[in-house]
């Protein structure tokens, strides 16, 4: 995948050549936008002829004037003439057709009853079925936070939020050659998704506090304020026992390979990890929830992963019941002081029984003071729920990632096993108050979706975010100071009936903000307090952390991405460079990935402009 997606960069900024050229691109559902795999790309009156990869991509050799063919059951054929472009991304249409259903009972006559639909191939066979047209993945809608004055809203107030599910999602989509959904894009969840360098808690607290302050990259008359939280970290010997219930969906919609063969993967990858003292069990669901594996010891891993082997896809999804029913296993089994945690593998598509987002979130609302946690594992593309999956992970006092390949599936299960699995600190919440004195404006860069009210800070019957061990959690402030005319900022007329105070740089001009969070541990009901003051102290860019800068390259490329309406003077070319100059060890690999990612992003951008004009 990586050798083709640099293929795919390089023939895409090459001009045309003379003699045989490699022709390279992306087919893709003109009605979802979801990559073909298994198309046929034919070069006309020649015996020359190639497949689509898992993710839509082909290349092949042809001359300005050869005529591609592309090819695909329950597709119209495309015909498309080879010009001076090496890059040609094609779009194909459903074919449809009518197709007369039949109903077979037992013991009766069924009526027939004709419906228009897709022809749709499954595994290569010549199968026609109903496929809903369109695109049916779901987001749940962004609203970007806009500059605000302390004046007026001196407290911002949120959960933290240590997710990082949008990153691999939006991975997947970039790697399939095409821009990814606005508001598939949470920049705070890409921020989280790298780790960073920063020392735990060494008094007994489970979190510490950081901050920096520097000037904005993308405004340089703003500064950015990074505020960091990090969680203890704890030796694998010394985590408290796990009663582990795995429920996976065995629904139709979980067949093909980027579904739950990749489940199966990544759940043994987990299994792996576990100890004589901890215990699974497995809940499957499709049409109906059973109860695959009872409670298994974790030195029985040959057992739980024959189980894991013998699942197979089929029926419609009642997730509900299989959440029921994965509660009610967990209670059973539950250890006193230990970590009890619910670890969900599906695509979030639930169509039978309880399904709608706020039928879900109540169940999981009631389940969740039970003290038993939800992971959420997202699978699959073109029907994926995500706005359904990362409500479940908010309200079950959990976590959500989105697992697209086997390198993922091992970040989540193996390299970060604690930081997923085991919390710390629950109902973490931030609440930063900024000094109007040296603050004109200030936006929270992302977290949209987990703003709180300012007298939720102080209530403990509010849920905050839930930290898992040695993780971090990064948020952004982007600053606009007093003095600085900026036209980021809106201007509003002075009031008529109220007085209208000006306020001087003057008044408490040492400090930008006091920052407040409040946690639980994992077992108390009542929160701590902790406090920390910036200074007004801005320190040039090259003399903050690799990490903040890092970061920095992150938020840009995720307001890029949005099309952010606060993107102000972001660019590619500024945000890459600053990435590869922070890269730093990365032993992982990771921000090489992210630095690649940024580039392909770049010239699937260029290409649509170019598309366009």
């Amino acid at each position: 995948m990586k050798i083709f997606s640099l293929i795919i960069l390089l023939f895409s900024i090459v001009g045309n050549t003379q003699g045989q050229n490699l022709i390279t691109g992306v087919v893709t559902d003109k009605n979802s936008n979801q990559p073909l795999s298994g198309v046929l790309v034919k070069v006309g009156g020649k015996s020359h002829q190639v497949l689509t990869d898992s993710v839509g991509g082909y290349s092949i050799e042809a001359i300005s004037g050869d005529k591609l063919s592309f090819v695909f059951l329950g597709y119209e054929i495309k015909e498309i003439k080879v010009g001076k472009m090496n890059r040609i991304n094609v779009q194909l249409n459903p074919e449809v057709r009518h197709i007369e259903e039949v109903s077979v009972v037992a013991y009766g006559t069924a009526a027939k009853r004709n419906i228009t639909g897709s022809a749709v191939q499954i595994r290569g066979m010549a199968s026609v079925g109903y496929a809903p047209p369109g695109n049916s993945e779901s987001y749940a809608s962004v609203k970007e936070n806009k500059f605000l004055s302390p004046s007026k809203d001196p407290l911002s107030t949120f959960a933290a939020d240590v997710d990082a599910a949008s990153y691999s999602n939006i991975r997947r989509m970039l790697n399939a050659g095409r821009l990814p959904e606005k508001d598939a894009v949470r920049v705070e969840e890409m921020i989280n998704y790298f780790d960073y360098a920063l020392d735990a808690p060494t008094n007994g607290d489970p979190v510490r506090i950081y901050s920096e302050l520097t000037t904005s990259p993308w405004n340089k008359d703003h500064q950015l304020l990074r505020i960091a939280l990090k969680a203890k970290d704890i030796p694998k010997e010394n985590l408290a026992s796990s009663n582990l219930v795995f429920l996976i969906d065995v629904s139709g919609s979980m067949f093909g390979e980027n579904r739950l063969p990749l489940v199966k993967s990544s759940l043994k990858m987990l299994v792996d990890q576990l100890r004589p003292t901890d215990k699974v069990s497995i809940v499957t669901y499709a049409g109906s929830a059973g109860i695959k594996l009872e409670s298994t010891s974790g030195d029985q891993k040959m057992k739980i992963k024959l189980a894991i082997d013998e699942l197979e896809a089929g029926g419609s999804t009642a997730g509900g019941a299989g959440l029921k029913m994965a509660y009610a296993l967990a209670r059973q089994n539950f250890i006193q002081s230990g970590n009890n945690r619910i670890i969900m593998a599906s695509d979030g598509d639930f169509n039978v029984g309880v399904s709608s987002d706020k039928e879900m979130e109540s169940l999981i609302g009631t389940e969740s003071k039970s003290g038993i946690s939800l992971t959420v594992l997202g699978f699959g593309m073109g029907n994926l729920k995500d706005s359904k999956m990362e409500l479940l992970a908010n309200k079950g006092h959990g976590n959500y990632a989105y697992i697209d390949n086997i390198s993922e599936a091992r970040k989540a299960m193996v390299t970060e096993f604690g930081a997923t699995l085991f919390t710390v600190a629950k109902d973490v919440k931030i609440q930063v108050e900024f000094n109007p004195g040296t603050v004109q404006a200030y936006r929270l860069v992302g977290y949209e979706n987990r703003l709180l009210d300012a007298e939720d800070f102080n209530n403990d019957a509010k849920m905050g975010g839930d930290m898992g061990v040695g993780h971090v959690v990064t948020a952004l402030y982007e600053i606009v100071p007093v003095g600085v005319k900026s036209s980021a900022v809106g201007l509003v007329d002075d009031l008529k009936y109220q007085e209208n105070k000006k306020i001087k740089p003057s008044d408490n001009a040492t400090e930008i903000a006091t920052i407040k969070f409040r946690y639980k541990n994992p077992e108390d009901d009542k929160s701590q307090l902790q406090s920390l003051v910036v200074e007004n102290k801005v320190k040039s860019f090259d003399q903050i952390s690799q990490d903040f800068q890092f970061a920095t390259a992150v938020a840009e490329l995720g307001m890029l991405l949005r099309d952010s309406d606060f993107k102000q003077n972001s660019n590619y070319d500024s945000l890459i460079k600053r990435a590869k100059e922070a890269k730093g060890k990365d032993e992982e690999g990771y921000r090489a990935e992210f630095i690649r990612l940024a580039e392909n992003a770049k010239s699937i951008t260029q290409s649509e402009q170019l598309t366009l004009k």
